[in-house]
């Protein structure tokens, strides 16, 4: 296996490799990879790197995850969710 199939190279292939194992498992928003809350903290940097020349558009995917997250997780007869700004969309905006 080469590094860059593997996922250890800064290339954006691997960049994208590291991104899709630490994905949302629906409708839990758990990460498929390591079960922390999604984003977890892989996730986070990979995402910072791909959407490093558009943060903007980096805000705009994190909002749209997090109305899914919301529709997923707070139906009538859940608590209410806890700081789900924080958690999807502020990190991102402190760390540019």
């Amino acid at each position: 296996m080469s590094a860059a199939s593997d996922g250890r190279t800064g290339s954006p292939r691997a960049a994208m490799t590291r991104t899709q194992r630490h994905t949302p498992d629906r409708p839990a928003w758990s990460c498929r990879a390591c079960t922390e809350p999604w984003p977890c903290a892989t996730a986070k940097a990979d995402l910072l790197a791909e959407f490093q020349a558009a943060p903007s558009a980096l805000t705009v995917y994190l909002a749209a995850q997090m109305y899914d997250a919301l529709a997923d997780l707070h139906g009538p007869d859940q608590p209410r969710p806890p700081d789900w700004h924080d958690r999807f969309l502020a990190w991102a905006r402190s760390r540019r």
